[in-house]
């Protein structure tokens, strides 16, 4: 697990007072904390020392917290240091404004120091996370012309570190995304894509999922169906995912990065977060869609229990009103019935329990 305790944190409010309550709450796990009192000293801050997050106060005089987020989130340089926006407005819109202008979470006063505490180990996590594959990626590009196998397999398992990091919340086996890999790479051969894409997507797809780092866990392990707003921030993992992932040269990587926010596309256009259509979506996310839907008929979840395989196909292909055959790409989907049976031994060979069992 990565040691964030050495994290610098800076915190913004014009208060003195709530500086001093966030300083005490945070100061038992963290030793590096800054304290301003206004939106200006914070950019000022920012210019001369990067820190590895913030956590803003929205209502402010002369400069608030949502043009504060803006302004970082619109810096190439600041753009990355996640903000944790603190604040005593409660309505829907305020929340969604200081989403909109960058926030990757939103704290509400009076602030819960479990809470908070969650909330900031989970985006320093992402955030070290993210600048560990930045620096990997880069000192990759400079010895390309000296890469070994060694090298190559070095770099496997930091994506799996970053998959596992992910998954590990509420998979902690790590048997969906082994899954996903052979269901991918099978499907892919299934309609004779040639050997480097099928190599690719066995390594980019399990990364479909890894934008759940940054979804609180009341939300993603809720136990039963989600509400309007819960539902809106579920579904930025996608977003959330592919940000991790899009500044990369590395094949893997982009098409990590395609997979992560295109995989709840669908073909008849009702999916998120963009309402593709069709051959819009790119196809190796139209293969990780049907891969992603199976696998979750196939396993229990907070809010359901686990389908046979009989029953999770004839879903896929017939129809419950929830998932429809209209949501896939044709050919696609006709290479699923051809493989489905395969899928199946895939499922049972690296299901939760043998998982389990092996690692015990």
């Amino acid at each position: 697990m990565l040691d964030v305790s050495n994290a610098k944190i800076l915190v913004v409010d014009d208060n003195a007072q709530n500086l001093s309550l966030m300083r005490n709450m945070l100061s038992s796990e963290y030793h590096n904390i800054s304290t301003v009192q206004s939106g200006k000293a914070a950019l000022e801050h920012v210019a001369h020392e990067m820190p590895d997050i913030i956590l803003l106060d929205i209502m402010m005089p002369e400069m608030d917290g949502f043009e504060v987020a803006s302004r970082l989130k619109h810096s190439v340089s600041d753009r990355d240091v996640p903000v944790i926006m603190v604040t005593a407005l409660e309505d829907r819109q305020s929340r969604i404004r200081a989403l909109d202008a960058g926030a990757e979470e939103v704290v509400s006063k009076p602030v819960d120091r479990h809470e908070l505490m969650i909330r900031v180990k989970n985006m320093l996590r992402l955030h070290a996370l993210s600048e560990q594959l930045k620096n990997s990626n880069q000192m990759l590009e400079s010895i390309v012309s000296e890469r070994t196998r060694d090298l190559q397999n070095s770099f496997k398992e930091t994506l799996l570190t970053l998959q596992r990091a992910a998954e590990y919340r509420d998979d902690e086996t790590g048997a969906h995304v082994r899954r996903i890999s052979y269901y991918a790479k099978h499907l892919a051969q299934e309609m004779e894509k040639h050997d480097e894409f099928c190599e690719l997507i066995f390594h980019a797809s399990p990364m479909h999922d890894v934008g759940k780092i940054g979804i609180p866990d009341h939300i993603l392990l809720k136990q039963g169906p989600l509400n309007e707003d819960e539902w809106v921030i579920m579904k930025s993992h996608a977003t959330i995912g592919h940000n991790i992932l899009k500044d990369h040269s590395s094949p893997h990587l982009k098409m990590g990065a395609c997979i992560a926010l295109c995989h709840h596309e669908r073909w008849d256009g009702s999916g998120y977060p963009q309402g593709l259509k069709g051959e819009a979506i790119p196809f190796s996310a139209r293969i990780m869609q049907i891969c992603d839907v199976y696998d979750a008929l196939r396993s229990e979840r907070p809010y359901k229990k686990a389908f046979d395989h009989d029953k999770a196909f004839a879903i896929i292909t017939e129809g419950d009103g929830r998932t429809e055959p209209r949501h896939f790409d044709p050919e696609v989907l006709a290479a699923f019935v051809q493989a489905a049976g395969y899928l199946a031994q895939v499922y049972d060979q690296y299901s939760d329990a043998h998982e389990t069992g092996t690692s015990s």
